[in-house]
């Protein structure tokens, strides 16, 4: 199940807003409210209020006002199974917080324990900022329902929007489904000859094909997973690109690397001998079926055609666009979704639903990490990693500001080490400065998540390391430029705090280079708000984990 538990905020989410509400004849449910709390308890999830009650303490209404105030929320919308309450009031410029006041994870933490699951299996619906913040500092999924007071930018920064909260629920129902493999639009049998549609049986060997970057492999992990658990062997065809990230999965006996024209950002022309070599090998693998899995913006049909000549008899793909007799399964998800969970939705629909007792993560397997030496800055966990350079030159943070980061978060006590590819010596060296210990070009994609593995948290924009993170379980806070959704492009399942304009310019351009002179969506950035995003990751009740030679979100074998 992709979600247990489903955390509300009270106040303008689930009851119109009332300022310091003591009295329980002004509860008024929002419309639509008790019938979409009733669907959920239907479903089986548990249910759970986390909620900002500062008029507590500055003496507005009384604790036995407040629960009757609550009393009367349960009286009109029915029970719940958890109530989360911060008493405390907002601390003034330079006084330390509270654990439990929204934007701080500590209430969605605490939710999470007393519902007996952990955040990254809770979705949280609230109808500011201070929510969004909260769920994804905890690891939470985050569904904003806008009212007359959310900031414009609020909502562009949302991972998630609902017209109003049975949307909200309409949401969180379609995506359990569509993991589970009920929902979606898939088309079984579209192929000229419909039988090779049917799943008949366990297949002796499935194809996988996910030929494109690093993150885009990582974020694949699960859903190959889910494969792997219903076939007796996984082939992985990738590209030169993802190679690397291939090799880091659970689940995949044999890869294939080969750079396929129709997918890579600057490919070579097509040559009709290098794609009958491409088929002769293809049919060499003898896989009973194929699962191609793409991004949005791909088109899985040339390779379709490339494996239907290879002879492969049973093909599962997402194609908006006709597929003829190229798919057996045909899948179609919607926009937004994140990029994990589309996947899932595909195995699913092609008869691979991810099993009951693994959990929709990405993971790693434990003997492909490298080990770190015993003594310099790596020899203690719990250091921040900032890793300043991209894929994309649009997603990358400007160097002097990656700079000046490096050296507030080195001011504020935290010992900093910069990363960067084998061409990236000259910009890590240029970012850490004297203040941090510089990495950059000294490490292979296992030694950085050997490194990653053991840091308190990694500031990085949107690119391959971040979820490289996200699959060793390591905070992240996240400079992510607008050019593509950040729900869809987020570090899936991990805490993470995100900072940068998500209303600037370039905002789901796609653009490769910034489209907008001064980059502000990443340049805006202040360098005290991420050691401030540092410090909320450390505030969430339960210490940011940190982990030792083998991260918790490692396979130990294999398979």
């Amino acid at each position: 199940m992709l979600f247990e538990a489903v955390l509300f905020d009270r106040d303008g989410t689930l009851v119109h807003d009332v300022p310091y509400n003591g009295d329980p004849t002004l509860v008024r449910p929002v419309a639509g409210a008790r019938e979409a709390l009733d669907r959920l308890r239907a479903a089986g999830l548990r249910l759970g209020v986390v909620t900002n009650q500062s008029g507590l303490a500055r003496g507005r209404f009384s604790r036995s006002d407040l629960d009757r105030v609550n009393a009367r929320v349960e009286e009109l919308l029915g029970p719940f199974d958890s109530w989360q309450i911060c008493p405390h009031a907002e601390p003034g410029p330079g006084v330390a917080g509270c654990r439990c006041r929204k934007p701080s994870p500590g209430m969605v933490a605490d939710a999470a324990r007393a519902l007996g699951t952990t955040p990254d299996r809770c979705v949280l619906v609230g109808d500011i900022g201070a929510d969004m913040i909260a769920a994804g500092a905890a690891g939470a999924a985050g569904i904003l329902v806008p009212t007359a007071q959310t900031r414009p930018e609020e909502v562009a920064a949302a991972p998630a929007v609902a017209g109003d909260l049975p949307g909200a629920v309409d949401l969180i129902l379609r995506r359990q489904r569509l993991v589970a493999g009920g929902d979606g639009r898939a088309e079984i049998g579209t192929a000229a000859a419909p039988a090779s549609g049917v799943h008949r049986g366990r297949p002796r060997c499935v194809l996988v094909a996910r030929p494109d970057s690093a993150g885009d492999v990582l974020v694949t992990g699960p859903a190959i997973r889910a494969v792997a658990a219903g076939a007796d062997r996984v082939v992985m065809l990738c590209g030169p690109r993802g190679r690397a990230a291939a090799e880091l999965l659970p689940g995949i006996d044999e890869l294939i690397e080969w750079p396929l024209p129709w997918i890579d950002p600057q490919p070579t022309p097509v040559d009709r001998a290098e794609v009958d070599r491409l088929t002769a090998r293809l049919a060499e693998v003898g896989a009973d079926e194929a699962v191609l899995f793409t991004s949005f913006h791909q088109s899985a049909l040339p390779l379709a055609l490339v494996l239907r000549m290879a002879g492969v008899d049973r093909i599962s793909a997402i194609s908006d666009d006709y597929p003829g007799s190229l798919l057996d399964v045909r899948h179609r998800v919607p926009l937004g979704i994140p990029e994990t969970e589309r996947a899932l939705s595909l195995a699913a629909a092609a008869g691979f639903p991810l099993p009951p007792d693994d959990d929709p993560t990405l993971r790693l397997r434990a003997e492909c990490l490298d080990p770190l030496p015993g003594d310099g800055a790596l020899a203690e966990p719990g250091y921040v990693v900032v890793h300043p350079g991209s894929s994309v030159a649009a997603r990358a943070c400007p160097p002097e500001l990656c700079a000046r980061i490096v050296a507030a978060l080195a001011e504020a006590g935290h010992r900093v080490v910069v990363t960067g590819g084998p061409d990236e010596g000259a910009l890590s060296a240029r970012v850490a400065g004297r203040a941090g210990v510089d990495l950059g070009g000294q490490t292979s994609l296992t030694s950085l998540a050997a490194i990653i593995a053991r840091a308190g948290c990694l500031v990085v924009g949107n690119t391959g390391p971040a979820h490289l993170a996200a699959a060793l379980g390591t905070p992240v806070i996240s400079l992510f430029a607008p050019t593509v959704s950040f729900g869809q492009w987020g570090p899936y399942r991990v805490p993470t705090v995100r900072l940068g304009d998500a209303a600037a310019g370039c905002r789901h351009t796609r653009a490769t280079s910034c489209p907008v002179p001064g980059h502000p969506c990443l340049s805006s950035v202040e360098p005290e708000s991420v050691v401030a995003a540092v410090r909320l990751l450390h505030t969430g009740g339960d210490p940011v984990p940190i982990f030792g030679a083998v991260p918790a979100r490692v396979y130990g074998g294999a398979a």
